[in-house]
């Protein structure tokens, strides 16, 4: 359990000891149909990350779709109480700031995968729940959530409920950071609390951008470093979608990117 984020202390970095170039992706697997019961469900890992997404079909939609005939697409995002090195406590009574903030990204990023929402007013809610976080939780729960949702409205076709699936394209995310001035991609715990500047980027699978956010942590950053560490993110995600569609277009099973 003490290795479930990376030892600040140690003089080798987690990157070195896996022989991982600044422009390489951690080990990233998708695991599809982790979850037996749910009508679409992968379980991510990028590098110890881990994250459980489980995609639920619900009859009904919020109170302010009702009548319209479309439905809803949302997203619950939750770290299970040992994710991390010390316990976090559960958030039972309220959801935390950062919790809301990472939900509202994993909802707005796979609902990014329809054009519209006429399919029926039914709900899908995709949870995400980080079993082991070691940096990038938000991205890797956007990159399994649009596998879960791909197989869920596959779900809605097979049952009958649709004629065919809503989705037109997939979504995957990734971090990148400058580390020392250097631009790295898919950051871990160890770079990302280094970072002096920390970006998250949400692509389709049509190669366009959904969301980019970025902060420089210490201080201001320059054009050229933007452009860089897009250029980074825009290689990682093509990776990932790859994996994406390596996944869907087989049996449920696992596959590994890179």
């Amino acid at each position: 359990m003490a290795d479930s984020v990376a030892d600040l202390s140690s003089e080798t970095t987690a990157r070195a000891r896996a022989g991982r170039s600044a422009a390489d992706l951690r080990e990233v697997s998708l695991e599809r149909g982790a979850v037996p019961y749910a009508e679409g469900s992968c379980l991510v890992s990028f590098g110890r990350t881990r994250v459980l997404c489980a995609a639920s079909v619900e009859q009904g939609v919020p109170g302010w779709k009702k009548g319209s005939g479309e439905g809803w697409v949302t997203a619950e995002y939750a770290m299970l109480p040992r994710a991390t090195k010390t316990r976090v406590s559960r958030e039972r009574s309220q959801v935390g700031g950062r919790t809301q903030e990472i939900q509202r990204l994993v909802g707005r990023s796979v609902r990014a995968m329809l054009d519209d929402f006429r399919f029926g007013e039914f709900t899908i809610k995709v949870d995400c729940d980080v079993l082991q976080a070691d940096g990038g939780t938000r991205t890797a729960a956007i990159t399994g959530a649009s596998v879960a949702v791909v197989d869920a409205f596959a779900w809605m076709v097979q049952q009958g409920h649709l004629v065919a699936s809503p989705v037109r394209r997939r979504v995957a995310a990734v971090s990148v950071g400058l580390i020392d001035g250097e631009p790295r991609l898919d950051l871990d715990y160890e770079e990302d609390v280094r970072a002096g500047v920390d970006m998250n980027v949400v692509m389709s699978s049509e190669g366009r951008f959904v969301e980019v956010q970025g902060t420089g942590e210490h201080g201001t950053f320059a054009r050229e470093e933007l452009d860089a560490l897009l250029g980074l993110a825009v290689r990682g995600i093509e990776s990932l979608s790859a994996a994406q569609a390596r996944v869907l277009d087989g049996p449920l099973s696992s596959v590994r990117a890179g």
